[in-house]
């Protein structure tokens, strides 16, 4: 019988790890699929193990010249000036034991979410260990070393000729994605991130349309440092539905990084878990309105792995699997459950203290520079549609 929702999952994603001071901490799966626990949101039977990804399949999205580094590295063969060629053995990426294999399984996840939609076993597949977006064909970069993303899209375009719309809420722009298909037509990738000006990897400008015949199948919303939640949800349900009329996908596919937070390390963005409420909804809606419900829903950034990412996590499961809306405190049993063992004194309910922060300055130049930003990154779309509409 066909599930609604599968979520992928298995303790041995655990093992892309960096070092234990490194900022991408997988123990935030582990916290995510906890609280969904503790709030009985998940049983075993929505669990699939995630597979490891052929060789043949990261060959989709990376040259095999790449992958053979990779592989060096991984028992400690490359040497540093070869990892530097590649992008590994760097601050942001280093080499860490096994790293081949736990890549490859990352991308497996996906590809594992994606034959479960596509293969009709279920309409929707989360797969939160995934979302590496700034992984490039011969390149590490930003944490990611293979782009599972990129490799599924591949995947998808030629085992199932769909096309696919990819949107990435991650603060950070999705390079790596975007530059794989930027030529294509077939794919339509949709960027909502902090601006470049201050923030890695530094592109993501609101002129990068595409190019040949994949001009105007590529959309990036630069938002300014500091904003909030009303800007942001403007934003992103403005060009999302805009976006998903114009392009009329046959399946959705959601980069979610948590790391728009407030409270995140890395960033400068002052959303709160309200932005991470509405996400999913609206995705949910796109999906079942263009592409018979067929969702499939990646991880990304997030570097507050304690009180921001389980909490915003948890509410795109709750989404796919239409459970009742959550509010209030947070289970007991996961705050002492953890609370030793943070860094941090941890958020005690699903949504965020009002005080959490003082109020922004420049909130309302904010504000105009992003729907200027919005409209100038959606004129593409509009003159289209307008053409249509005149044609009819």
């Amino acid at each position: 019988m066909k599930k609604d929702s599968v979520f992928i999952y298995s303790d041995e994603l655990l093992t892309y790890r960096f070092s234990k001071h490194h900022p991408f901490n997988q123990h935030r799966l582990v916290l995510t699929l906890d609280l969904l626990k503790n709030i009985n949101a998940i049983s075993l039977e929505d669990i699939v193990v995630p597979r490891i990804a052929t060789e043949e399949e990261l060959r989709l999205n990376h040259q095999q010249s790449y992958i053979e580094a990779v592989k060096l590295a991984s028992v400690g063969q490359l040497s540093s000036s070869q990892a530097e060629n590649y992008g590994i053995g760097t601050e942001d990426t280093p080499i860490f034991p096994g790293m081949h294999e736990a890549s490859s399984r990352l991308v497996g996840g996906t590809l594992t979410a994606v034959d479960q939609v596509m293969q009709g076993k279920a309409l929707h597949a989360l797969h939160l260990g995934g979302g590496l977006h700034h992984g490039f064909c011969g390149k590490a970069s930003g944490f990611c070393i293979y782009n599972d993303s990129a490799v599924a899209i591949k995947y998808l375009r030629e085992k199932y000729n769909a096309r696919v719309m990819y949107v990435d809420t991650d603060a950070h722009h999705g390079d790596g994605v975007q530059a794989s298909f930027y030529d294509d037509d077939d794919v339509c990738t949709l960027s909502l991130h902090e601006t470049g000006r201050y923030l890695f990897p530094g592109t993501g400008n609101v002129n990068e349309w595409g190019q040949d015949r994949g001009y105007g199948y590529s959309f990036n919303i630069p938002l300014d440092a500091f904003t909030e939640d009303d800007s942001f949800l403007n934003a992103y349900s403005t060009a999302v539905t805009e976006i998903a009329e114009y392009f009329k996908p046959d399946i959705l596919l959601t980069q979610n990084g948590a790391d728009a937070h407030y409270y995140d390390p890395l960033t400068h963005l002052s959303t709160t878990m309200r932005t991470y409420q509405e996400i999913p909804k609206l995705a949910h809606k796109i999906a079942h309105q263009y592409c018979g419900g067929k969702w499939i829903a990646v991880g990304g950034g997030g570097y507050d792995i304690w009180r921001v990412v389980p909490r915003a996590w948890s509410f795109i499961w709750l989404e796919m699997t239409e459970q009742t809306k959550m509010s209030g405190p947070l289970p007991k049993e996961w705050i002492d459950s953890w609370q030793e063992k943070a860094p941090v004194p941890l958020i005690k309910n699903w949504e965020d203290p009002a005080d959490m922060y003082e109020p922004i300055p420049r909130r309302l130049d904010i504000e105009e520079k992003n729907e200027q930003t919005l409209e100038r990154a959606l004129y593409f779309v509009r003159q289209q549609q307008k053409q249509l509409k005149g044609k009819n």
